[in-house]
C-alpha cells in the first residue's frame, strides 16, 4: 500500500522533480522514507534551513525548473524565510514541503506547534494542506502546477504527519505548466519605438527576462 508521503514524492518525480534540499525533523521521517525509495529525486541533507531554501532558489533559478525543499514544522519554515523571500522576489519555482504535527496532536498545542499557514503565506505564491493520505498526491501536482502558474514563484505544501504515514494513497498524474503568457505585440512595438528614440535608454527587467535567454533577447 502506498502512504502519502509515498504518493506526494512520486508525484513530484513524474512532474520531473529532481532535487530536494532537505533539513527534515521526526515529523517528516515518512518523506524520508519515500525519498530514499524515489531514485529520481536526489536528496541533499542541509544543515540548515537557510542553506535549503538558498539551495533550491539558486537550483531553480539556474536549472529552469522547481526544486523541492523539505522543512520541519513553522520553525523550520522560519529558519528558510530569508532565502524564500528572495526566491519569491525572483519568482523562482520552488516546491516547499513542510511537515506538521499530526492532525489529532494539534489540540495539545506542543512546543513547536505554530501557525505554519500564516508563516508561509508571505514568502508563498501558493499555499496547499494535504488534508488526509487520499488527497497526497493531488496537492503535490497543484503545488508543482502553481510554482510555475504564470511568472511562477515559491509555493509551501503543508503535509502533517498522520497524512504521511497513512496507506492508501495514490499519486496523481503528471501536472502542467501554464507557462509564460505571451506580451500584447502592441506594447512590445511601443517599447521598440521608445528605445529606438532615446538617447541612453534604459532597461528594467526582472522575472523570466534576467536569465541567459532574456538576457541575449533584451
Amino acid at each position: 500500500m502506498t502512504t502519502g508521503a509515498e504518493a506526494l514524492v512520486k508525484t513530484l518525480a513524474d512532474c520531473g522533480v529532481e532535487a530536494c534540499f532537505a533539513n527534515p525533523g521526526t515529523s517528516e521521517m515518512h518523506l524520508v522514507t519515500a525519498l530514499d525509495r524515489e531514485p529520481r529525486i536526489r536528496s541533499i541533507l542541509c544543515l540548515f534551513e537557510g542553506v535549503a531554501s538558498g539551495a533550491a532558489d539558486g537550483y531553480a533559478r539556474i536549472a529552469g525548473k522547481p526544486a523541492m525543499t523539505l522543512l520541519h514544522l513553522g520553525s523550520g519554515l522560519t529558519n528558510a524565510s530569508a532565502n524564500l523571500h528572495n526566491a519569491r522576489r525572483a519568482r523562482s519555482p520552488v516546491v516547499n514541503v513542510i511537515g506538521d504535527h499530526a492532525t489529532y496532536h494539534l489540540q495539545y498545542d506542543a512546543p513547536l506547534t505554530s501557525d505554519i499557514a500564516g508563516l508561509a503565506r508571505p514568502n508563498a505564491v501558493w499555499l496547499g494542506r494535504v488534508e488526509s493520505a487520499a488527497v497526497a498526491g493531488a496537492r503535490a501536482a497543484e503545488a508543482w502546477s502553481a510554482s510555475q502558474h504564470g511568472a511562477g514563484g515559491p509555493v509551501a505544501l503543508l503535509l502533517p504527519a498522520d497524512s504521511a504515514w497513512t496507506e492508501g494513497a495514490e499519486s496523481a498524474p503528471r501536472a502542467k505548466a501554464s507557462g509564460l503568457v505571451a506580451p500584447d505585440k502592441g506594447v512590445v512595438a511601443e517599447v521598440a519605438a521608445r528605445l529606438k528614440a532615446a538617447k541612453k535608454p534604459v532597461l528594467l527587467i526582472n522575472g523570466s527576462a534576467t536569465v541567459e535567454p532574456g538576457l541575449s533577447a533584451a
